[in-house]
Parts: C-alpha cells; sequence; structure tokens
C-alpha cells in the first residue's frame, strides 16, 4: 500500500539522524532533539509552514517512543474521536503505560468545544498532545492548551535541505531509486528553489516529473528545467490572505512604506494581490500610512492615497494594481513625519488618564440669549481682527496650560 502513497510520504524520516533542517529547534544540543532521544516529550504545538516537516517530526516520535501513538486529522474528526483515542490508552491490557501521544494534524480546525475536550486528559497526563499548524497557535489554539504545551516554530527549509532530501529520495529505494533518472544539479537547484522552503511541493513535482516523462532510447528519464518548473507548476508565494501570513506580509508592506524602500513595498504589494488580498483594503492601509507615517511633512500624501482608495474601488482588478503601485511608491519616496500622530496620541492619554480642567470660559459658545451673562463667550478675541490674523489669549484649560503636544517635526513643512 506504501508504494501507492506519495513520494513525500514514502520518504519521510524515521529517525531523528535521519531528519534532515531545522537545526534551530533539531540540533543534537536542543532541547527538544533530548526530549525526543530520550522519550520524555511533554505536550507540544508544532507551528510552521507547510512542507517544513511538522508531520515527518510526529512521524519520527511514533517511531521512536514507547507510548501508543494515536494520529487524527482536525478536518474529519471531532470530539468522538479524542474519547475514542482515551479510552484506547487507558486499556492497560493493551497499552501497559496507560497514556498515549495524540497526533492532532492541523489542530486549528478544532473548534472552541473539541479542543477543550483535550484538556481534562493532557492535564492529568492520559494525553502527550503534539498538534500540528500552519497557523498562528497564539490566535487558533485555546490558551488553556497553550500554556500546558511548548510551542514549538519550525521555519521553511532551506534551500540545501531541500537539495539533501531531494537527492535522497532520487537513490532511496523507496522513493525513485529503481528509475533510471537523469537530472543535473543544476536542475534539483531549481526544484529546489520553485518549492520555496516546501519540501513536499518539491518532492510533489520530481515525482510528477518522473511519472509524465517518457524515457529516451537509453532507457533513461530525463528531467530538466524546463520538465521540473512545468510539474511543479509556478513558483508559489507562501501566503495564505486569511492565515497568519496575511498580517505578516501587510506589516511587511506598511513597515517598507514607512522605511522609505518602494522596491520592498511593492515587493510586499505584489506578494498580496497575487494571493488575492482585497485591494481596496490594501489602499485603507495607504490611507492610515499617510496620515501616521507622511503626516505634516506631506500632507498632499493623504489626498494620493485616498483618491488611490476611491480609485481602486471603482476601478477594481487587475487595472486596480496600477493606482496601488503608483500610490505606494509616492508614499515611501515622501519625507516623514509623525508628529501628528504623536501629538493626538499624547493628547488622548492625557485626557483618558487626568483630570484636565474645564475649558476657559470666553472659548465656550453662547448660542443661548442669557449665557453670556454666565461669562460663556466673554473676552474672547477675534484673531482676524488683529495684525497678521493672531493674537495671544488662553485656549487650554488653567491645568493644562503650558502643556505641549505638537512638537514640530525635522521635516514638517512651515
Amino acid at each position: 500500500m506504501e508504494s501507492n502513497q506519495p513520494l513525500a510520504f514514502r520518504v519521510r524520516p524515521k529517525s531523528l539522524d535521519e531528519f534532515v533542517g531545522q537545526e534551530q529547534i533539531l540540533g543534537k544540543d536542543k532541547l527538544l532533539y533530548r526530549t525526543i532521544a530520550a522519550d520524555r516529550l511533554s505536550s507540544l504545538i508544532l507551528w510552521g509552514p507547510p512542507g517544513c516537516g511538522k508531520t515527518s517530526l510526529a512521524k519520527v516520535i511514533s517511531e521512536t517512543t514507547k507510548y501508543k501513538f494515536i494520529k487524527i486529522n482536525a478536518v474529519t474528526s471531532g470530539v468522538g474521536d479524542i474519547k475514542a483515542a482515551v479510552e484506547e490508552a487507558g486499556n492497560l491490557l493493551l497499552n501497559p503505560t496507560g497514556k498515549c501521544i495524540l497526533f492532532i494534524d492541523e489542530i486549528h480546525r478544532f473548534n472552541k468545544l473539541q479542543q477543550d475536550a483535550l484538556l481534562p486528559y493532557v492535564e492529568n497526563g492520559t494525553v502527550i498532545l503534539i498538534g500540528a499548524t500552519t497557523e498562528n497557535p497564539y490566535f487558533e489554539v485555546n490558551k488553556a492548551l497553550i500554556s500546558r504545551s511548548m510551542v514549538v516554530r519550525l521555519e521553511p527549509l532551506k534551500k540545501e535541505d531541500i537539495i539533501k532530501i531531494v537527492n535522497n529520495a532520487l537513490k532511496n529505494k523507496e522513493g525513485l531509486g529503481d528509475y533510471n533518472i537523469k537530472i543535473s544539479k543544476s536542475t534539483i537547484e531549481t526544484i529546489a528553489e520553485i518549492s520555496n522552503g516546501d519540501v513536499r511541493t518539491a518532492l510533489n513535482g520530481l515525482e510528477v516529473a518522473v511519472l509524465t516523462t517518457k524515457m529516451n532510447a537509453k532507457g533513461e528519464i530525463v528531467i530538466t528545467d524546463e520538465i521540473a518548473s512545468q510539474s511543479m507548476n509556478t513558483n508559489k508565494a507562501m501566503f495564505d490572505k486569511k492565515g497568519d501570513s496575511h498580517y505578516d506580509n501587510i506589516s511587511a508592506f506598511i513597515k517598507s512604506l514607512r522605511g522609505s524602500d518602494p522596491d520592498a513595498a511593492i515587493f510586499y504589494l505584489a506578494r498580496a494581490l497575487n494571493a488575492g488580498e482585497d485591494p481596496v483594503f490594501m489602499a485603507r492601509r495607504m490611507v492610515i500610512l499617510s496620515a501616521e507615517d507622511v503626516g505634516l511633512a506631506n500632507p498632499e500624501a493623504l489626498q494620493v492615497a485616498t483618491a488611490a482608495m476611491e480609485a481602486t474601488r471603482m476601478v477594481g482588478m487587475p487595472e486596480a494594481r496600477i493606482i496601488l503601485a503608483e500610490a505606494a511608491v509616492y508614499l515611501a519616496r515622501s519625507k516623514k513625519s509623525n508628529s501628528a500622530y504623536l501629538a493626538i496620541d499624547k493628547a488622548l492619554a492625557d485626557v483618558r488618564s487626568k483630570d484636565t480642567g474645564t475649558i476657559p470660559m470666553h472659548i465656550r459658545n453662547a448660542p443661548a440669549e442669557g449665557m453670556s451673562d454666565f461669562g460663556y463667550g466673554q473676552g474672547y478675541k477675534y484673531p482676524h481682527d488683529f495684525p497678521g490674523h493672531y493674537v495671544e489669549q488662553q485656549y487650554l484649560p488653567d491645568k493644562m496650560l503650558g502643556t505641549k503636544y505638537y512638537e514640530k517635526g525635522e521635516n514638517d513643512i512651515d
């Protein structure tokens, strides 16, 4: 049956020594390596992008632990499956340890009720939980489970790691070792490059290339760069518009604009649009940045961003990409000032936390007859009646006299 499984499944590592990559957590001097090797695991949440080795690491644990290893998928399982696993673990005749390692793939897809059902078993030690997720567990997994687990962050695999795994798959009898494959070092590097840190993409693409390429007269299956690229479709961006990468990408976009790097801003804009991000959302974020970060250094930036948002809403994609790009480059190249942003936040902090006194009577409104008799509006000096249309008078409450909120920024217009 395993021979019919995808290549990525067949060549999964069976031991820690066979595992490639993730040295930052699985180096021999690292805590996770030592706990797996010693079979002293506590509950884990494995968090990382697709194809980085979460399920492979669980497979390694299943091969090395003395505990019963039960795997379920959150997409197809529910509370009943959790209870069945616990009952199986508690059968001392079949499982003398009385506990199990429960691996839940895509644990973020469990709802709150399903996640809560795990708590008592994790708490009393019946279940050692290993949850795998591509989403940020601090957003998607119950805090109670997080507090009882070690959260481990896996990174996209390095290019050299994927090259090593691909080479192993080409030699491995369980992989493609029985095929007479001719593939150059540069083509393997192309596969690793296109896979973008996702080893599953690399292996699946390689298998498609091998199985769909006819042998030549010498009985060889020759895999070229072109065949490899076609088999792997296109270079996918590591971006899910609904997932954690959505927040990472928009953060990188805004920081690139703030940091005056138009090339980086255009790059992150392209990633967002390619992933199907709402173009109006991108425009709205630029409107905010134009006031917060460009501010009084270039007040016209707010007009440009607002116009871009309205034009994007009217025109739509794909043409809106041009409008958004123009606005992004304009904002990135603008001088920056956050003086207005700092001023309003400082004032809000005072209003929320201090006794700021009362509005001076002379600048209050007196819309009704008789109110002026109580001092409303009395003594107000109309600035336009004075030279230069300016006159000194008190505007802040007595308790706030001397307070400075706006500090002219280096780039602020006069």
